[in-house]
């Protein structure tokens, strides 16, 4: 709430905040995907403007304050900037430095491994299998659900959705929530009969206290010790280590308050011009054919890609040719056949009438196959991607940029409300629980892996799948059926990937519906008067360099969001995460450039 009423600008200030903000705005779902270098107060929009017009950076926060800073304060990146910026705050307190006896320039190296997207992702995956993993995400569900009003019945969905989940998993007898905040969590099994509103709100948000003073107290040092005999492994970090040495050598050191130099004037890039109409779909399809030929390349291992140099320090400037590995399309993973096995065991088979048995099962092979399991990602980063030598429809790319959603604070979803579509709305409830469910199901490692695939398949079934239910939904009634066959006993099914596929054929037209809107209004703020859409002008197209940019930006983005928001499991603590560290600058594109320079080099 803090920040949703926060002037855009004065945010902007913050290196933390504009490392988060970047990360939500390049999302794939959004039509508009700018970002922003606070070193040099410089906007790049993509797609561009045409290069006649000169867009005023107060017309494009004012844009950004209506129209995406509303979804990202909804987002699971806004509260690991919350956890993010409580965590830096006690770092840099002096109650840290008397109870943890840190010198300064010991809150200067971990300030420097937590900030931003990247070292949040890294700090969760240090947590991971560890009573820490389940006090982070206590902390983070409560935060969630102390900030969602009850009595509104807009909300009492959502509220009750977050309860369930926190009585299922963090609330059980011996969870490490309750066990670790001992001295509050005896009042909760009486808090349960309690149905004054302000005692239960008090209730949790103690523990919520406890288990960030825990985290921040025991966890906090331990991955400092970690991040310490990491970097000193890791040839990249040396550089940040013997700074870290200069700054140990001066017993009175303290970091600078700011820079002396005032900051530029902000400023959007000036477009070099664009061929054809501003249209955000047009340029998603051309993006995506890309990602569709990078994935393709795959099999060879490696592929070659030109990238055209830009202005340095710029988003993800390169200059030389790259040779990619298997992990440059990182959220397009190789192909695995190791779900054939189980995707159609367990309990609960259907046979179909009219249909022979080994039918079914083969046409589901093959849709499985059109999915990557091995990496546990989920099924939009699975879809089955469109051949380069048919025109990208946007069916191909939709899944994609519903996986995006849901890390997105669900704009597409405030558009079907606000068009009056119920069923639709409905319909994409249902592709996003089925996501939800999928890296739970698979991943047998996952905190509280039995009672969370139980509690969502649950709640599918009887939200969606229930006979009253069932008729309402357009989608094949043998997927339906089979859908609740394995749901309810909490199992995996390749008919999940079937029903997200007939979800996108409904959905695909008023996707395109919401990405002329979103053309729409920011035209109307950047371009007031122009008709719409703008004409066609004479200039440069987007090269293969800078569409691979724009799709590695994009994937890297949608990847690291993945990771904080549960769609994607954590990969482990590797070489690429100190590389990470080592190339991250809050001041010139942080995270996401990071990534990008990992990605493709310096």
């Amino acid at each position: 709430a803090s920040i949703a009423s926060t002037d855009l600008g004065l945010l902007l200030q913050d290196d933390v905040f504009v490392d988060f903000f970047n990360t939500f705005l390049n999302l794939p779902v959004f039509g508009q995907t700018p970002l922003y270098i606070n070193g040099m107060a410089r906007w790049y929009l993509w797609p561009e403007l045409p290069s006649h017009l000169d867009p005023s950076p107060a017309a494009l926060l004012a844009w950004l304050e209506k129209h995406r800073l509303p979804h990202f304060c909804k987002s699971s990146l806004c509260l690991h900037l919350v956890l993010c910026q409580k965590l830096l705050g006690f770092i840099r307190s002096g109650e840290a430095a008397e109870l943890l006896n840190w010198p300064s320039a010991d809150r200067w190296l971990l300030e420097r491994c937590i900030s931003g997207s990247q070292g949040m992702q890294h700090f969760c995956t240090f947590v991971q299998g560890t009573a820490g993993e389940e006090l982070i995400d206590f902390w983070l569900i409560t935060e969630r659900l102390l900030g969602v009003d009850e009595s509104d019945g807009s909300q009492r969905e959502l509220f009750l959705s977050l309860v369930h989940r926190l009585r299922a998993t963090h609330l059980r007898e011996g969870s490490s929530v309750v066990t670790l905040c001992t001295t509050i969590a005896g009042s909760l099994p009486k808090a349960r009969h309690i149905q004054s509103i302000s005692t239960r709100r008090d209730i949790l948000s103690k523990m919520q206290e406890q288990a960030l003073f825990i985290i921040q107290s025991y966890w906090l040092p331990k991955f400092f010790m970690h991040c310490k005999v990491g970097m000193e492994e890791e040839e990249s970090c040396w550089p940040l280590l013997q700074e870290y040495q200069e700054h140990l050598s001066q017993t009175c050191w303290q970091e600078p308050p700011g820079l002396s130099e005032p900051l530029p004037m902000m400023h959007i890039r000036k477009s070099q011009g664009v061929s054809g109409p501003y249209c955000s779909q047009k340029a998603k399809a051309g993006i995506w054919a890309l990602v569709k030929e990078g994935r393709d390349t795959q099999e060879l291992k490696t592929a070659t890609f030109w990238v055209k140099p830009e202005e340095q320090p710029g988003p993800a400037g390169s200059t030389e040719e790259l040779c990619l590995d298997k992990d440059a399309l990182g959220s397009i993973p190789q192909q695995s056949e190791q779900p054939a096995t189980p995707a159609f065991g367990g309990r609960g088979g259907v046979t179909f009438a009219g249909i022979p048995q080994s039918s079914a099962e083969q046409d589901l092979e093959n849709l499985c196959k059109e999915k990557i399991l091995s990496d546990l990602p989920p099924s939009a980063s699975l879809a089955r991607l469109p051949s380069l030598k048919k025109p990208v429809k946007t069916l191909d790319f939709l899944p994609w940029a519903l996986s995006a959603e849901a890390c997105a604070g669900r704009p597409f979803r405030d558009f079907l409300q606000r068009q009056n579509r119920p069923m639709e709305t409905h319909l994409l409830d249902l592709w996003h629980d089925l996501e939800e469910f999928l890296p739970v199901v698979l991943d047998s490692n996952r905190e509280n892996n039995f009672f969370l695939r139980h509690l969502i398949g649950e709640k599918i079934c009887k939200t969606y799948l229930e006979e009253g239910s069932i008729g309402k939904l357009p989608l094949e009634t043998r997927t339906l059926v089979s859908l609740w066959n394995h749901l309810i006993c909490g199992e995996f099914s390749p008919w999940i990937f079937r029903a997200q596929k007939e979800i996108c054929k409904v959905l695909c037209s008023l996707y395109e519906e919401f990405l002329a809107e979103d053309d729409r209004t920011f035209l109307q703020f950047m371009a007031p008067g122009m008709d719409i859409p703008v004409p066609e002008v004479p200039g440069r197209a987007a090269g293969r360099g800078e569409h691979f940019h724009l799709s590695q930006r994009m994937n890297q983005s949608l990847k690291l969001s993945q990771a904080l928001h549960g769609t994607r499991s954590l990969e482990g603590v590797s070489s690429k995460h100190w590389q990470l560290l080592a190339a991250r600058d809050l001041q010139k594109g942080g995270s996401i450039q990071a990534e990008m320079e990992v990605l493709l080099g310096r």
